[in-house]
């Protein structure tokens, strides 16, 4: 079927978000023109705004609005925690846990391949951060993935010489999972990270 061109211009513009190939691109196109222009000018004017307006918290490095992101701007937030993450969607991730000291976002992970080195990802705003709050521990929550272990032990070794407790979140066998269901690799992280039981 033959488009035109600015049915084509829509459809192409769609399959910019992830996991959006050209079949899902064109049934969301025809969907909104077909059935939903209103919900569809709710999008565009959302998405218009959110571009415009939607920037980075000057503290964390996360997405928000205002000059500080709703956690960087709270009170009641525990001032000697920080967590280090790669994005702004891990800052989501780890709020619902109830954690509640304060965050820092780096801009991806490590990857010399890639050309992103300590200052692209944000290492030295870290250090920054770092020296101008009191922080007693340090959470290194990078995804654990070869290039994110790489990331959370470079930022380590930058970190343990300064007196500061530099932690990694734990990473194994999912709740309610069966171990043969596990890889190798996953059980034997486990393993590494077992914890004595205690009464």
């Amino acid at each position: 079927m033959s488009f035109s061109p600015l049915i084509r211009q829509l459809i192409d513009a769609l399959r910019i978000l992830p996991g959006v190939g050209q079949k899902t691109a064109q049934r969301m196109a025809l969907q909104m023109l077909e059935r939903d222009r209103s919900g569809a000018l709710r999008l565009a004017h959302a998405l218009n705004e959110a571009m415009e307006r939607v920037g980075h918290c000057k503290r964390c490095r996360t997405l928000c609005e205002e000059e500080l992101c709703p956690q960087c701007a709270d009170p009641n937030r525990d001032d000697s925690l920080l967590c280090v993450v790669q994005a702004p969607m891990d800052v989501f991730a780890v709020d619902q846990t109830g954690f509640r000291g304060r965050y820092f976002v780096l801009k991806g992970h490590l990857s010399p391949l890639d050309g992103l080195g300590p200052e692209a990802i944000g290492v030295p705003e870290l250090l920054a951060r770092i020296a101008e709050g009191a922080f007693s521990e340090v959470i290194l929550a990078t995804n654990p993935t070869v290039e994110g272990e790489a990331t959370a032990h470079y930022i380590a070794q930058l970190l343990i010489p300064k007196g500061l407790s530099v932690s990694r979140i734990a990473h194994g066998v999912p709740l309610g999972g069966e171990l043969d269901l596990v890889d190798g690799g996953t059980l034997a992280h486990a393993f590494n990270g077992r914890k004595a039981i205690t009464l």
